[in-house]
């Protein structure tokens, strides 16, 4: 059982470090205004731009919140609901600006995201909601 708990563990953790990192990197390394700018490619699709503004601020601070949820295991499935949202808006909006695009960053988040919600939560036994249910 230990080595199942220590694989949920490093599943969890890893996956919470590459979206917290992420989303620390735009908010506090690049700024907001700069990721806002990144997202000035998407004007020239069908999106209004109300929710290019909304994608460029939930998808960035999505990434740091819950990653940091998923770091230290505080509402992990609700972090994990919003991760996945993010991973889709951003896989429409690269599939809507450039057809054929490095799945590089994407797909491995994927692949731990989904692991994480097949994989039974009773194995993810470090996590702060285990002390706060007690």
């Amino acid at each position: 059982m230990l080595n199942k708990t220590i694989g949920v563990f490093i599943l969890r953790v890893l996956l919470g470090l590459l979206f917290l990192m992420s989303g620390y990197g735009k908010i506090f390394t690049w700024g907001m205004d700069q990721v806002y700018s990144s997202f000035r490619p998407y004007e020239e699709t069908w999106l209004p731009k109300f929710l290019i503004d909304f994608a460029a601020y939930f998808t960035t601070y999505t990434e740091f919140i819950a990653g940091f949820l998923l770091v230290i295991g505080l509402f992990r499935n609700y972090a994990l609901y919003a991760l996945g949202a993010v991973l889709l808006i951003v896989s429409y909006g690269h599939g809507l600006t450039f057809p054929i695009w490095d799945l590089g960053h994407v797909f491995p988040r994927v692949v731990l995201l989904v692991a994480l919600l097949l994989l039974p939560e009773e194995w993810d036994k470090w996590q702060i909601q285990k002390l706060v249910k007690k």
